[in-house]
């Protein structure tokens, strides 16, 4: 008899779209994972930055299970206490910009809220609708954010895509400003891109691109899905790059670290739009989005966040981290880019292919890393993510350090 039938069921029911790794969790604590044959891992991993207090934080859980004997969803037709007071936290104690939110259930989800918003104050102001994102970027999977992703390979196959999208260089301010045409009615950006590398922003061109967006009447659109919420040791992720209250945002979406791992996305729009007219009632709208059991994890996650003071903990536990990469000055390793406890190992590609063969050498380190007990996330061809939670301790950093030198030395 098959001990694991779901093994077949997984290839024979299940649509093939991931590459997966042959690895099968089973149970969560904190920054462990176990799979079902008991093996244990360090999860730096965290379901691409969407555990921020780890696996089934107590926090978490207990929010879960009240509110889940209470009242799990109701429709959007009537008013959430819930909705009411996550949005407070996040206006108040988040952005500290006044606004309002939406809430929905991905940040695909969030960038299309965003998109919509941009063309809707486009047709009110003279008919504008391109919006110019950036190479390297990346918004979602649903076809309008991922005709906002500026790279091909996102795109293949799924054409005609949507007309209204115009791609830039990324850091580059000329560039950009040589985009901007009497179409322009927005700029859509992470403040850092995740998926291609992890690659921030200058301070120069966020501070350049608001300047733009100012001169031209343009939307400034912040993709803080993942970067928001502490992953770069600030709740406002752009905050990291320019501190202070310098850069104003039109629109902010955000999703992952904001659940916990329960699907919830929001995006937040600026008062000075008027949000209230350009997305009145009937123009957007949600089945699933903001109900009671969603809200009350987010204020369970961010509430813990700002009590626990981890943003403060992730740039200290993350400076320890690049600090110690760098200086290992490992021929395998060729930079390391962090802010906070977002941090990219970029490889020395030509050093570590040869061991990779056909495998991009990402793909090979993670699945070298996975096998002596370390999760991380390839991010393009030549880096690994650690996208850790953010309450991790030394002894995890320690722990996670000891097991990457010795793949790093072993390769």
């Amino acid at each position: 008899m098959n001990e694991h039938p779901e093994t077949q069921w997984l290839s024979q029911y299940v649509l093939g779209n991931y590459g997966r790794y042959d690895v099968w969790p089973v149970r969560g604590e904190g920054p462990y994972v176990w799979d079902r044959e008991g093996k244990k891992y360090l999860d730096f991993a965290g379901g691409v930055a969407v555990c921020p207090l780890g696996h089934c934080p107590p926090s978490v859980v207990q929010a879960i299970t009240a509110q889940a004997a209470q009242l799990i969803h109701v429709s959007n037709w009537y008013c959430i206490d819930k909705q009411a007071e996550l949005a407070r936290l996040i206006v108040e104690d988040c952005v500290g910009i006044a606004g309002k939110c939406f809430f929905c259930n991905s940040g695909a989800e969030a960038n299309e809220g965003l998109i919509k918003l941009a063309r809707k104050y486009g047709q009110a102001s003279g008919g504008r609708y391109e919006i110019i994102t950036f190479t390297g970027s990346f918004h979602g999977r649903t076809l309008g954010a991922m005709t906002a992703t500026a790279q091909e390979k996102i795109h293949g196959g799924f054409g005609p895509l949507p007309p209204g999208f115009v791609y830039s260089t990324f850091n580059d301010l000329a560039a950009l400003e040589a985009k901007i045409t009497d179409k322009t009615v927005a700029i859509l950006m992470e403040p850092v891109q995740g998926e291609s590398g992890v690659h921030p922003a200058t301070p120069e061109f966020l501070r350049g691109a608001q300047a733009l967006c100012r001169k031209h009447d343009l939307l400034l659109l912040l993709d803080e899905v993942q970067v928001g919420f502490g992953r770069a040791g600030e709740m406002a992720g752009w905050k990291a790059i320019v501190p202070g209250d310098e850069i104003q945002p039109d629109g902010i979406s955000w999703a992952k670290a904001i659940g916990s791992g329960f699907p919830l996305g929001s995006f937040w729009l600026n008062d000075r739009l008027s949000p209230n007219q350009l997305l009145g009632p009937g123009t957007h709208g949600t089945t699933y989005g903001g109900s009671p059991l969603a809200c009350a994890v987010g204020l369970a996650t961010l509430h813990t966040i700002l009590a626990e003071k981890l943003c403060d903990n992730a740039k200290q536990q993350g400076a320890t981290i690049s600090q110690i990469g760098r200086g290992w000055k490992h021929p395998l390793l060729k930079e390391v880019r962090q802010l906070g406890l977002f941090i990219g190992w970029e490889l020395n590609a030509d050093a570590i292919q040869p061991h990779a063969g056909s495998k991009a050498p990402s793909i090979y380190l993670a699945q070298k890393l996975l096998d002596a007990g370390l999760m991380v996330t390839p991010a393009g061809p030549n880096v690994v993510r650690w996208l850790s939670p953010l309450n991790i301790t030394e002894a995890h950093v320690n722990e996670g350090l000891r097991i990457f030198k010795e793949v790093l030395d072993r390769i």
